[in-house]
């Protein structure tokens, strides 16, 4: 089968397009025809050297869509079962999607029944999940108004879009480090465009739910602009850095108000579904902003970091 293998870690030139055995089914594993998947920030960091549990060399890829090709759960999944798999050490561990087929843990796999094409499909996992887990955990209201720090960004983008399809009169801010993205945000859903500069918001406005992308590098600073009684979800990790540093939770945190967050490792099945049925019952506009296919992972891994990025970005596979 053709895969984007990285034999050592480094920048995008070392994902290598290349053919690779079809791995083998084993017991408690079905081998999934993978087409389509998102590319994500945490596989760029992976590809950099930057997961020290991850050996090389690997097939990257955290999430995927597809087709039962072979299965050792004929009954749950049988062959032809549309499927969805996400995280679960998925191309970390083990070989994950960039890849034509892909063999995955039975548990790790979750049956699923969509018209949408596959390039829409793939579009929703990792990042819609991920959107929809923190959407819970900030408990927005009708009466909220929200900021998306990291707006730019696929999961700030899907979060804005589930949140404006129930809650229309929710003012939704993104933030990002470009005053020149100010019409993308807008287009996207957005209200209005918070400029963020080495790390500090350019407002005097508070918010009642801020959905915290770029993470711990900027946390501290969003709990100054919380309302009393407000929820920080820091979800991304966008900064590059995954620890608080000189974080005082008594000083730092807004008066009376909360810190969570999400992490989409917290895979449920049923809550899956959840989604689904909530992007269909609100006709959430779901659609990826850029689309490459298998062989071009490199160009995608480009795009995604570099300054034109936007929205999420997916691969998707050939008939």
């Amino acid at each position: 089968m053709k895969a984007v293998v990285i034999y050592q870690p480094g920048g995008p030139e070392q994902l290598t397009y290349t053919d690779v055995p079809t791995p083998q089914v084993k017991p408690g594993w079905s081998l999934v025809k993978v087409r389509g998947f998102g590319i994500n920030h945490s596989e760029i960091f992976t590809r950099r050297g930057l997961s020290p549990s991850v050996k090389f060399p690997r097939i990257l890829g955290i999430e995927c869509v597809g087709v039962i090709a072979e299965t050792t759960d004929p009954t749950r999944l049988p062959v032809g079962q549309q499927v969805v798999s996400i995280m679960g050490e998925m191309g970390r561990a083990f070989d994950g999607s960039y890849a034509e087929y892909t063999l995955l843990p039975n548990k790790r796999i979750m049956p699923i029944q969509s018209q949408l094409d596959w390039a829409t499909l793939a579009a929703i996992p990792e990042t819609y999940y991920t959107a929809w887990g923190s959407l819970h955990n900030l408990r927005i209201k009708a009466t909220d108004k929200v900021l998306v720090r990291g707006g730019t960004s696929g999961v700030g983008v899907a979060f804005t879009k589930l949140v404006k399809a129930k809650w229309p009169q929710v003012p939704v801010a993104g933030t990002s480090r470009s005053a020149k993205k100010r019409e993308q945000l807008l287009a996207a859903g957005y209200d209005e465009m918070v400029l963020d500069q080495d790390g500090h918001l350019q407002t005097d406005q508070h918010f009642d739910k801020i959905l915290e992308l770029i993470g711990p590098k900027t946390v501290k600073d969003s709990f100054r602009f919380t309302r009393p009684g407000g929820i920080v979800c820091s979800t991304g990790e966008l900064g590059d850095e995954w620890y608080l540093n000189k974080f005082d939770p008594i000083m730092d945190i807004a008066p009376d108000a909360y810190l969570t967050s999400f992490s989409s490792g917290n895979v449920d099945a049923a809550r899956f579904q959840q989604l689904l049925d909530y992007l269909g019952k609100y006709h959430v506009a779901v659609q990826p902003e850029k689309v490459f296919d298998l062989a071009h992972v490199a160009d995608a891994h480009r795009y995604l970091e570099s300054k034109r990025s936007f929205g999420k970005v997916v691969v998707v596979g050939n008939d």
